[in-house]
């Protein structure tokens, strides 16, 4: 019986490290994760629920200054995330310096709820670096706590998720037993998807392109069937992501084909087109079209 929990945002700017502890701390991979920033474009809920206590943990897209309107829309959703929830996590890297990013999310921050200053990275330097860090963090904004990390390696993540634990109140369960992300199931396989995109992908191309699940079927076997349309918004951008007699193609397809079994427990028959729509990321209805609450 749930008897507590807790709404909690994870901000921070473009690839500190989100999507990778909000997956090491649900257990689960509910988030995309790539080494290009602003690889999460909605906010995703993971939740955690242990013995009497439910955490739901809000991964957003990383905090920039944006160039289009996904990216005004990516912006408007971290800023709806860090209010009207109970604690939010500011993930910052190892560095004794506050960057025009994190000075923002801070300045945005003041006067709402408590914020965790959670420091990422701790594997790549040596712990007495950390003192730095935590001293120049402190003297711009009145931290509820400190929590050195590695979302990589997992150290310091139990800590994490006992200081979060603190901040649940009594209240219903949120989610079922079970359940590790709001995510429909056909919305995670466009997104694993489009990670094999930024992961096969290099520079531009991959932020340009967004996918859209035709169809979702199961059979009376449980093997379940897809059909994917990756668009994007050049037409030499759709030749690169085909690929050489459809090499590249291949490769991203087989690539998020054996993520998606892993994650339906299933075996599933994926099959994926690429079609152009120049400048979508401009255009509020294609902009809703692929998933995102965009205003017109």
């Amino acid at each position: 019986m749930i008897t507590k929990s807790a709404m909690i945002t994870i901000a921070g700017r473009p690839n500190v490290g989100k999507s990778t502890l909000i997956n090491r701390l649900v257990g689960e991979k509910v988030a995309i994760v790539s080494n290009k920033p602003q690889t999460t474009r909605n906010r995703i809920c993971g939740v955690l629920t242990r013995d009497n206590t439910q955490i739901v943990f809000m991964d957003t897209p990383g905090f920039h200054k944006p160039r289009t309107r996904l990216g005004d829309y990516m912006v408007d959703v971290v800023r709806e995330s860090v209010s009207d929830v109970d604690v939010v996590l500011l993930l910052v890297e190892p560095i004794a310096n506050i960057g025009p990013q994190e000075q923002a999310l801070l300045d945005q921050m003041r006067g709402g709820a408590p914020v965790v200053l959670v420091i990422n990275k701790i594997d790549t330097v040596e712990k007495d670096e950390l003192l730095s860090v935590i001293a120049v963090y402190s003297a711009a904004f009145d931290f509820a706590a400190v929590v050195p990390i590695s979302a990589k390696t997992g150290d310091g993540v139990e800590e994490l998720i006992a200081e979060t634990m603190g901040y649940a109140q009594d209240g219903p369960q949120l989610f079922p037993d079970g359940m590790v992300t709001d995510q429909p199931e056909r919305q995670i396989i466009a997104e694993i998807i489009r990670e094999k995109l930024l992961w096969c992908l290099d520079k531009e191309i991959p932020h340009g392109t967004a996918v859209e699940i035709t169809k979702f079927s199961e059979r009376d076997n449980g093997i379940i069937d897809v059909d994917a349309t990756i668009y994007c918004e050049k037409a030499s951008h759709k030749g690169i992501i085909i690929g050489k007699q459809g090499s590249m193609l291949k490769k991203i397809s087989t690539m998020a084909r054996e993520d998606c079994e892993r994650f339906m427990g299933t075996k599933v028959y994926l099959e994926t087109w690429v079609k152009v729509k120049e400048n979508w990321r401009d255009s509020a209805r294609l902009i809703q079209n692929f998933g995102f609450e965009c205003d017109n």
